[in-house]
């Protein structure tokens, strides 16, 4: 089983990653770690207040073989969190496979992860502009990015993203990865029915509501 971490940051979007996380947790039946850099809660950008599973102190980086990173409106409380920042950059020379969304690249480049390679973002040029460790002649003005071990997207491309990631890691996602339009489904297509097996085990945990 291999072993996956989103990191969580203030405005932090669910909307770009949850293709990707719900196919690796409910297709695939991977676990996720989440990790920030206090033990506090985090709002999402669509107001959603989560809590991290570990903190960077608590976590190795080297001990992932994905840590996907989703995009952020307000990406500066993320830029300047030293914690979180120290913990990207301690995987710089691993194999660790850095999947990063919208706004998120710039957290690569200021960790480093970046260097020398290939990339995308969804963030406005002038961010670029700005930060002097953006390396912009590396900035290529493509959905999708893959350079050694760094997958970057932006975030109008989230199923693209989500796909390219899985494919990097060997899943059957099929050729129409989360593409379907009803229109395409019968009647009987579209009822569904539990295995005999399945249906007696939620009678059985139906019981101890009923009981």
């Amino acid at each position: 089983m291999r072993k996956f971490a989103v990191l969580l940051y203030p405005d932090f979007s669910l909307q770009e990653i949850t293709c990707l996380t719900s196919a690796l947790t409910v297709w695939f039946g991977e676990q996720i770690d989440f990790i920030a850099g206090e033990n506090k809660e985090y709002q999402s950008e669509e107001g959603l207040r989560v809590i991290p599973s570990k903190t960077t102190a608590e976590a190795n980086i080297t001990d992932y073989d994905c840590v996907i990173l989703p995009g952020t409106i307000n990406p500066l409380p993320a830029l300047f969190d030293d914690k979180l920042i120290e913990f990207i950059q301690s995987g710089k020379d691993s194999n660790v496979v850095f999947a990063a969304i919208s706004s998120s690249p710039i957290l690569l480049s200021k960790a480093g992860i970046l260097k020398n390679k290939k990339f995308t973002s969804g963030y406005f040029m002038q961010m670029a502009d700005t930060f002097d460790f953006v390396e912009k002649e590396h900035f290529l003005h493509r959905g999708i990015v893959e350079d050694g071990n760094v997958i970057t997207g932006i975030g109008m491309f989230f199923r693209e993203f989500a796909e390219t990631v899985l494919k990097r890691f060997g899943y059957d996602v099929g050729s129409a990865f989360m593409r379907d339009t009803p229109e395409e489904y019968t009647e009987e297509d579209l009822t569904f029915y539990w295995s005999d097996d399945e249906y007696q085990e939620f009678l059985e945990e139906l019981k101890a509501y009923t009981a």
